[in-house]
């Protein structure tokens, strides 16, 4: 049987492609990604010789391609899977190939790489320990509130990606669902732009309330814990948003 290869690529730095992710985008028949024209240019960046079959998946079609990609294991085709950026299947089209590729008897293969998870985590200053990965929140204010509730009682910290258009809302729903908790908001992590704010969740509510973000954004707060709930002499707030 064949072995879907899932290869995680930069979510901004390109020096963060491993050289076993290099070896291995080299060396497929057939590549999936979530937009070709993207990939073909992270490709041409990093001196990669495009696979002879590349393919999109992305999330109007992923269910579909699942079956071509099955389809082009059972010929014997080396196959591989990426996204965008960061890891294939985490919050990024790629979950449905995985399911499908594993019960037509094929094997799966993870080639490691840069994820904004562990990197926004890290640089919050929460703590690490146990954390829980929602990613992208609903839309609907209704909805979004209920994945907030989820979350109120739990003392794990919290990992959140947002639409930068979005992030001034969540900050306030999650001040009003989970109370004025520590947070930071990741910006552009890895690339020349990167921005941290660190701070309470009404201060950053009020600092994001009205601001431009380019770019995509990380937030994580802390857990159910009175540890990190705000304090009155907190002004821990890095810098300033309309700057991002």
């Amino acid at each position: 049987m064949g072995t879907l290869t899932l290869i995680a690529t930069p979510i901004g730095n390109l020096q963060d492609i491993s050289p076993r992710a290099r070896e291995a985008l080299g060396s497929l028949d057939a590549l999936a990604c979530e937009d070709t024209r993207h990939t073909g240019n992270l490709l041409k960046l990093l001196d990669i010789p495009r696979p002879p079959i590349v393919v999109s998946n992305h999330e109007h079609n992923e269910r579909r391609m699942a079956e071509k990609i099955v389809e082009l294991l059972d010929a014997g085709k080396k196959v591989g899977l990426c996204s965008d950026a960061g890891y294939p299947g985490i919050s990024d089209p790629g979950y449905p190939a995985i399911v499908a590729v594993i019960a037509a008897g094929h094997d799966i293969e993870v080639i490691p790489g840069a994820s904004a998870v562990p990197i926004a985590l890290l640089c919050s200053g929460l703590p690490t320990s146990s954390y829980t990965f929602k990613g992208f929140p609903p839309r609907k204010p209704g909805s979004r509130r209920a994945f907030l509730e989820m979350e109120r009682d739990l003392p794990h910290t919290l990992v959140i990606y947002e639409s930068p258009f979005r992030v001034g809302k969540l900050l306030a729903e999650a001040l009003a669902v989970l109370g004025d908790r520590q947070a930071a908001v990741c910006i552009e992590l890895t690339k020349h732009f990167e921005r941290i704010h660190r701070g309470s969740l009404a201060k950053l509510a009020d600092t994001f309330q009205n601001a431009k973000i380019k770019g995509e954004a990380v937030i994580v707060i802390a857990g159910n814990n009175p540890k990190f709930q705000a304090h009155d002499d907190d002004d821990s707030d890095d810098d300033d948003a309309q700057t991002t």
